[in-house]
């Protein structure tokens, strides 16, 4: 493959300091340009804020690009032409010198191979909605139990199948924690009102995992870490299933189905909300990028490297274990985003 790691990422790497691997789909795909750009360079910088080294993932002219300078990240940033690549999509791009933004599978795909052991992104894709009629599945959650990458996010996007998306985890043997919840998040909402089977609380019991995994060997599979939206910062539950309900009917009428639809209504949730709901979306971001940060210093910090960051803070409680009960909700619908 061709591959090129940045120096600073490079050298990181070899003397053992904290990296964190960031997807560039949101930069090309997912923002309003002028802002997007802005974004980029504020997630790296929240990066290095919290003492780890940004590795901004695309791949440019037919190149993987592992940390990106500034005139790449400007290119995946305003160029209209950046495609969109999933892991499927990177041998093509590759062999005839495209140029695209990573999603979550080819971004954990390219760190995994790099050695980047924690990704920061927004939310997972996932089981999508009528699953039975459609077999529409996001090519993240079989990637994810290929790779040995622990992905900080908030949760999966609610227009999915939540409940039958943690179900496909669990058959596919990916960890999934709650951080500081008992709840898993909902993209735009602190909870989706389906439970998560253990709770961490500290990046540093979460770096504890990922050494667990390590001793243990094995298959290898990603430790998906689902960090809430402050519940401060998210979507008004109650506008969010009135937007998304009628999002799902505006695509049934208008025989919007397979691909198109998720674009659809994450457009259409964007409009009706007047923006909420990327607001929520860039909350969220912007939390999971400092605990990635943190608990990559952690990890680095006990495998002989450089200091951890600051800590991000800790979720309610203390002490770690599987969830035998529950907590009060968090503020989002019960089953808001499955079926």
């Amino acid at each position: 493959m061709s591959t090129q790691v940045s120096e600073e990422v490079r050298e990181a790497l070899h003397e053992g300091r904290p990296v964190v691997a960031l997807e560039s789909t949101i930069i090309a795909h997912g923002l309003p340009r002028p802002r997007n750009l802005a974004v980029a360079l504020e997630l790296e910088e929240l990066v290095r804020a919290g003492g780890a080294v940004p590795a901004t993932i695309a791949v440019v002219d037919g190149t993987a690009r592992v940390g990106l300078d500034g005139a790449a990240l400007t290119r995946i940033a305003e160029d209209p032409a950046v495609r969109k690549l999933g892991h499927r999509d990177l041998a093509p791009a590759l062999a005839t010198g495209a140029t695209g933004a990573t999603t979550v599978s080819a971004t954990a795909w390219l760190a995994d191979a790099a050695g980047i052991r924690v990704f920061a992104t927004g939310g997972l894709g996932g089981v999508h909605r009528e699953w039975s009629e459609t077999q529409d599945e996001s090519a993240d959650l079989r990637l994810l139990s290929r790779v040995g990458v622990t992905v900080v996010c908030a949760g999966v996007k609610s227009i999915l199948d939540v409940p039958a998306t943690l179900q496909r985890l669990e058959t596919l043997g990916v960890t999934v924690v709650g951080y500081g919840t008992e709840h898993f998040p909902g993209f735009y909402l602190a909870s989706s009102g389906q439970p998560v089977d253990w709770t961490l609380r500290t990046p540093g019991e979460v770096a504890e995992v990922i050494r667990a995994q390590d001793r243990l060997g094995g298959p290898r599979a990603a430790l998906v870490v689902a960090n809430p939206v402050p519940m401060a910062e998210q979507l008004d539950p109650a506008l969010h299933d009135r937007v998304l309900a009628g999002g799902l009917t505006a695509a049934k009428e208008k025989g919007i189905a397979g691909q198109a639809v998720t674009p659809f209504l994450l457009e259409y949730l964007t409009t009706h909300t007047e923006g909420a709901s990327l607001e929520a979306n860039l909350a969220a971001v912007r939390g999971n990028v400092r605990l990635a940060a943190s608990i990559a210093g952690a990890y680095a910090t006990e495998a002989g490297g450089a200091e951890a960051g600051p800590d991000t803070g800790t979720g309610p409680g203390a002490g770690t274990g599987p969830n035998t009960g529950t907590s009060p909700d968090t503020g989002a619908a019960p089953g808001a985003g499955g079926r």
